[in-house]
């Protein structure tokens, strides 16, 4: 907007300059030529009172040297009865114009070399017509026309750089508010709740500064609420769990007691956390720091130890692939766990007992993909599943477990898709980006597969193969 402002004063303040200058360098230019033929013709008329009374040549150059002229001015005159004609100082004019001037009786100009010639017709005593001519040199018409021009430029350059400063002033007075007001969205944006636009600059955008600050504190005042809200909501859940503690230490010894106990102690655990964290007035919006992250591969083995007890429980046949070496992702570790507990939880609250599952971890140079499949009836509505809070319909199914996860890939730069898994149902996969760098969408030729360009230590995988489960 800034520039746009200079460009158009500049553009205007030029054409008003070339408006008004170029006629009046023209005009000055006139008056310039009239003031030298002015002089030329107040010159002639100075001879004319001599040369109506005497034809003397001696007399008559003694009249033309008084007049200052010297060789600017000469006289005419044409041969009398039985005379000769005479002719007084130099002469520039052509012979044809002298006598046409003789002819018509008036005053003529006529171009000749290095200027022009004034001829002013004067009656003689004897009746004939005798010609004065004075010469006017190019330097006395053009005397003055070039200082006129320069101090017309000069005003218009000035003018121009005026008007331009002006602009930029004025561009500056709308810009700078508007600048900030997209400082202030960037930063709102960016999770700092605390950022503010300055209430000034012209009334729009003074109005759409008071209009932004609002919204920012009507936003910390319903995240403010939410937060409240979510710390009642898991205060609540503090009482049943007290119940599930006290039933969970009298189910006695045994690998399914200890493994009840301790998912009742994580659960404590994750309400504490989410009460503190709903509770903090600053919460967390800044990315991980270099450094930061987990091994994947241990916590898919630390997760499908603690599901796999219900798995004997309920039948189910389960394998974990990929998972018996390091594999670190930039991800929190208590975020992947959730996002595995809520995969493997619909693998149980949505299929039949004795239903097959499993875990694959593929490790490759930018991304590390994490597949959780089973061998259940399917997802028809992969789209519906995928939206957050809508669910599959079922009971218990709130759609808040696939977006846990989907938010996790995305925070990489990676994406989550719903398709079939070789076992026969479901299989969903996690991208996750180790780089950052947000991928292009990807056409897949079927769903459930997955393949990456082949090169040097690229990720080449395809999960179009069947497994056998042990």
């Amino acid at each position: 907007m800034r520039w746009a402002l200079v460009k158009v004063s500049l553009a205007v303040t030029a054409m008003v300059v070339v408006a008004f200058a170029v006629p009046l360098g023209l005009v000055i230019r006139e008056m310039a030529r009239d003031r030298a033929f002015a002089g030329a013709e107040r010159e002639a008329a100075a001879v004319a009172p001599a040369l109506s009374i005497t034809t003397d040549r001696d007399q008559l150059e003694r009249v033309v040297a008084s007049t200052g002229s010297g060789t600017a001015m000469a006289v005419h005159i044409p041969a009398g009865d039985g005379g000769e004609a005479l002719d007084i100082g130099q002469r520039r004019a052509a012979e044809k114009d002298i006598a046409a001037v003789r002819k018509l009786g008036r005053a003529s100009t006529s171009t000749v070399s290095g200027g022009s010639a004034l001829l002013q017709p004067v009656a003689l005593s004897s009746g004939e017509i005798a010609v004065v001519e004075v010469f006017v040199p190019e330097s006395e018409v053009t005397n003055g026309v070039g200082t006129a021009w320069a101090v017309l430029a000069g005003v218009g350059v000035a003018l121009i750089l005026g008007s331009v400063a002006v602009a930029d002033r004025l561009g500056v007075r709308m810009v700078r508010p508007a600048q900030r007001l997209v400082e202030g969205a960037h930063e709102l944006g960016e999770g700092k709740l605390g950022a503010r636009v300055p209430e000034e600059g012209p009334n729009e955008l003074r109005l759409a500064a008071v209009a932004f600050n609002s919204m920012a504190d009507q936003v910390v005042q319903l995240l403010a609420n939410e937060r409240e809200l979510a710390a009642d909501l898991s205060h609540r859940l503090r009482t049943p769990l007290t119940v599930l503690r006290l039933n969970a230490a009298s189910l006695g010894d045994g690998p399914a007691a200890e493994q009840t106990r301790a998912a009742v102690e994580q659960l404590e655990r994750e309400v504490d956390t989410i009460i503190r964290t709903a509770r903090d007035a600053k919460p967390q919006t800044a990315a991980a720091g270099p450094g930061a992250g987990c091994d994947a591969a241990e916590v898919v083995r630390e997760r499908m130890a603690f599901w796999s007890a219900l798995a004997e429980d309920e039948g189910r046949k389960w394998r974990v692939a990929g998972a018996d070496r390091p594999v670190r992702i930039p991800v929190a570790r208590t975020d992947l766990a959730a996002a595995l507990d809520a995969l493997l939880g619909n693998v149980f609250r949505h299929t039949a007992e004795g239903t097959a599952f499993a875990v694959d971890v593929h490790n490759g140079e930018d991304a590390v993909i994490v597949l959780v499949s089973d061998a259940g009836p399917g997802i028809p509505d992969p789209e519906a599943a995928m939206a957050r809070g809508r669910g599959s319909g079922s009971d218990g199914s709130t759609g808040l477990g696939l977006d846990i996860v989907r938010r996790l890939a995305e925070s990489t730069g990676g994406d989550v898709r719903i398709g079939s898994s070789v076992l026969g149902g479901t299989e969903v996969r996690i991208w996750i980006q180790l780089d950052g760098r947000e991928r292009a969408p990807r056409r897949r030729g079927h769903r459930g597969s997955v393949r990456r360009r082949r090169g040097p230590g690229r990720l080449v995988a395809s999960f179009n193969r069947p497994r056998s489960l042990p």
